[in-house]
């Protein structure tokens, strides 16, 4: 099990950009860890209860949209921190309801990992 304060760290961002060009959001983690997330897999993986189709399909995602060819551009209008446990965006599409928390977004990249593991 891994200490206290190696968890905190886990699910700590220690900046974020985002990048309409790039179709990319990068989190550096305070361990270290940097992740990139496509924008299309983000949108498609809105944890919001509108987007996954109820609460029992909250915290839900398909890691899958992370790794497919986009069918659409999407561009993030705003994202602001919720507190010290989320970030909520704002796309060009209108939507903005969905909150993702830290840990949500280092559990989906940690599956795209095992995704591009099993591949190879």
């Amino acid at each position: 099990m891994e200490p206290i304060k190696e968890v905190e760290k886990k699910y700590k961002p220690k900046s974020i950009d985002v990048s309409n060009s790039d179709q990319l959001l990068t989190v550096e983690w305070a361990d270290g860890h940097k992740s990139e997330f496509s924008l299309f897999g983000l949108r498609k993986n809105c944890p919001c209860v509108e987007c996954r189709g109820g609460h029992d399909q909250m915290g839900r995602f398909e890691p899958e949209l992370f790794r497919v060819e986009p069918t659409r551009e999407y561009k993030v209008v705003n994202a602001e921190t919720v507190g010290n446990h989320a970030l909520k965006i704002s796309w060009n599409d209108g939507h903005n309801a969905g909150m993702y928390r830290w840990k949500l977004l280092r559990q989906m990249d940690e599956a795209v990992q095992r995704l591009e593991k099993n591949e190879t």
